[in-house]
């Protein structure tokens, strides 16, 4: 199953040099991610708040287990939302 994973940084809450700190770990930890083929997509907010990933797993359990082992989200320096994804229902029949 595919879930859309949108996070903001808690910049309200937490310094840029907690962010910078922790910066490098995040990268490599997002990285393994992808490497294991539990990330699909990922990109960087145009906000610059976060990031916005397209993630593959067998349910929302399992989603916030993989994006809480994130640096940051180990610290409680991002907001999280997921969203369950289903195949368009315009493309069938």
């Amino acid at each position: 199953m595919q879930f859309l994973v949108l996070t903001r940084r808690k910049t309200e809450s937490f310094p840029p040099a907690l962010f910078a700190e922790k910066f490098d770990a995040e990268v490599a930890r997002a990285r393994e991610l992808y490497k294991e083929q539990f990330t699909r997509q990922i990109w960087h907010r145009a906000d610059g708040t976060g990031a916005c990933q397209i993630v593959e797993a067998p349910d929302e359990a399992c989603v916030r287990e993989r994006i809480g082992s994130l640096p940051f989200a180990e610290a409680d320096m991002l907001d999280i939302t997921i969203v369950a994804l289903k195949p368009y229902g315009g493309f069938s029949g």
